[in-house]
């Protein structure tokens, strides 16, 4: 239980890497509300199941893109929860094309879900950190950001972003006990990699040495010890969560 008595937002945490975020942290004694955009029943069956283990959790609908959509869900898990240590920004989208055949709003669209979005509920987050002189900010990147494929300059500017805004983010708070860091997972097996997985999944184990996709519990893994108590002389920091798969590059 290193995490009982801590209180958590998780963005997009119905599913996939977020769900399983959400549940980590709950395991862990955490009280965990989660942003999700469209999808009810998987929040509110996750909601559901959490408090059949006896654990707190909240699902809040919310579009990370939209800035009072945030304040928002930070307000209330503080009104219900009376302060917020924990944020871990996870929401992302993806829509690969090349740059030729792109469209400005393909590309505005993850612009703003993955990093506006951070944006968004990092400055929401930061002024109950602030007053508590503590916190807790993850901040969800990709090996994308350093060995992008095709079709991904959206996706990967985005995630470069995310990297560098989370560096600032650091040094800005770092005096005021709130640590900032970032996790970038590699190929793992989520929904959201689907597509990519089904077209060429055993030339993309070929390229990881542990010759296996990740899990969204490796990820919930690097995210808790980053969170906890574990990590707290780590700050402005990038956690690649990858198999190894960007030590000889894509």
């Amino acid at each position: 239980m290193r995490l009982e008595g801590k209180t958590a937002i998780v963005t997009g945490g119905s599913r996939g890497i977020g769900r399983a975020i959400v549940e980590t942290l709950a395991r862990e004694g955490a009280k965990v509300a989660f942003a999700y955009h469209s999808n009810s029943d998987a929040a509110n069956a996750l909601v559901d199941e959490l408090k059949l283990q006896g654990q707190e959790a909240l699902a809040i609908q919310a579009n990370v893109a939209d800035k009072s959509a945030a304040d928002d869900a930070v307000n209330k898990v503080v009104e219900e929860w009376g302060k917020l240590d924990i944020l871990v920004n996870n929401a992302g989208i993806v829509r690969d094309t090349l740059l030729a055949r792109m469209t400005f709003e393909q590309w505005q669209e993850v612009i703003d879900t993955n990093l506006t979005g951070v944006f968004n509920f990092c400055q929401a987050a930061i002024g109950s950190m602030m007053s508590a002189r503590s916190g807790r900010i993850v901040n969800m990147s990709s090996v994308a950001s350093h060995y992008s494929n095709p079709g991904q300059s959206n996706y990967a500017a985005s995630k470069g972003g995310i990297e560098g805004f989370t560096r600032c983010l650091a040094t800005e708070y770092a005096k005021r006990g709130i640590t900032v860091n970032a996790v970038a997972p590699g190929f793992i097996e989520t929904e959201m990699t689907e597509a990519v997985r089904n077209a060429a999944e055993d030339q993309i184990k070929k390229h990881i040495p542990m010759r296996r996709l990740g899990q969204p519990e490796d990820i919930a893994k690097a995210v808790l010890f980053l969170v906890s108590e574990e990590s707290t002389y780590v700050t402005g920091q990038v956690l690649t969560v990858d198999g190894g798969l960007t030590l000889g590059g894509l």
